[in-house]
């Protein structure tokens, strides 16, 4: 590896953080403070507008999301999307991690940690629920929020959604199954409503604005005129996720101030998974020469969860106040701060990912 390419992947990482970037790790900190803190002092405010929810979605966050994944959503390049195929790679890391790998680890740290490393500090119901909820967040990936993490890292926006898409249709046929198998419950109620809905909101509307608005864009001024739109309106992506963060805390501000040693044991090996099978497809996809735009997205894919679902399954079968559902619900609060966290390690690690790519190996 020579230290001019090093140089080079750090100046093309850092091209692309702007200011505001550059600073996330501390706005999300903050919110993090803010929405536990509002949480404690304007309960009915936040439990009205957790309340505003239809099949599990709250449309508060929805919004945010939408705001989010919208911008994302302008630099796919339709005409490209029959290409995809032709790099399958990614694709094959993508679901080998989500399917064949990620719900038997999750499984796996679940009775460790529950059944072994914290036997002695929860009773043996409350740590089998605990182990339930973990496996309904392993068997549920992410089907929104890697759209953030994609353009994050400057992902290719089309093989993302690519990804997304190949990955929602398995969900479809794979999740009951699988959480059936896991759970060892026969009868796995699967929110249809739940599940159609979110990708509806998240995937469907925002790509029929973005192909809408990239269209137009191409058609008054290029593809100048695409990077100027979506550089004035990225701002708008790390807004909406430093106010989703300060809601998802608010919305849970009193159960993380009543029950903090409950949430430090559930979160310890969330966070483990999700490092280590981060770090399983990252490497992979780097030791397979597939370019970072396919690679990171493949990885961070695997590594977030679809929480509408696994939250809504979590209440339907065990109830509102179960184990189960709080444990869905700490991996809404770990996933963000984690995926930030790892976020900026694929930016700081460009450098280091691509010189494999420079250095003259077959992909």
């Amino acid at each position: 590896m020579s230290a001019q390419c090093e140089v080079t992947g750090r100046r093309a990482a850092g091209d692309a953080m702007g200011t505001f970037e550059r600073y996330l790790s501390v706005w999300v900190a903050l919110a993090i403070m803010a929405g536990i803190a509002l949480g404690k002092f304007f309960p009915d405010i936040f439990e009205w507008l957790s309340g505003l929810e239809v099949a599990s979605v709250n449309l508060v966050v929805a919004v945010l999301i939408w705001a989010m994944v919208y911008p994302m959503m302008i630099n796919v390049d339709f005409s490209s999307l029959r290409h995809a195929g032709d790099k399958p790679k990614g694709l094959t890391i993508t679901l080998v991690i989500n399917w064949l790998i990620k719900p038997f680890t999750m499984a796996g740290l679940g009775v460790l940690f529950f059944q072994g490393f914290f036997a002695g500090l929860v009773p043996p119901d409350d740590a089998k629920a605990y182990i339930a909820g973990m496996i309904l967040l392993g068997a549920a990936p992410c089907t929104a929020m890697v759209f953030v993490w994609s353009q994050l890292t400057d992902g290719d926006a089309t093989y993302t959604l690519v990804q997304v898409a190949i990955n929602d249709l398995i969900m479809v046929f794979a999740f009951a199954p699988l959480v059936a198998l896991l759970l060892g419950v026969a009868d796995v109620i699967v929110p249809w409503q739940t599940l159609l809905l979110s990708v509806g909101l998240y995937v469907v509307i925002p790509l029929l604005a973005g192909a809408f608005t990239r269209r137009r864009l191409l058609g008054s001024g290029g593809e100048q005129a695409v990077e100027r739109f979506t550089g004035r309106i990225k701002p708008v992506t790390i807004i909406g996720l430093v106010v989703t963060v300060l809601l998802l805390f608010a919305f849970q501000g009193e159960r993380i101030l009543t029950q903090p040693l409950i949430i430090v044991l559930i979160a310890i090996p969330l966070i483990i998974q999700s490092v280590g099978i981060f770090g399983l497809a990252y490497l992979w996809a780097r030791g397979w020469n597939v370019p970072i735009g396919i690679g990171a997205p493949a990885a961070l894919i695997g590594t977030s969860n679809f929480f509408e679902l696994a939250v809504a399954v979590a209440i339907s079968l065990f109830g509102l106040n179960s184990g189960a559902a709080l444990a869905t619900v700490v991996g809404v609060l770990v996933e963000v701060p984690v995926m930030l966290a790892l976020v900026k390690l694929v930016n700081g690690s460009r450098g280091w990912y691509e010189c494999r790519m420079a250095s003259g190996i077959s992909t």
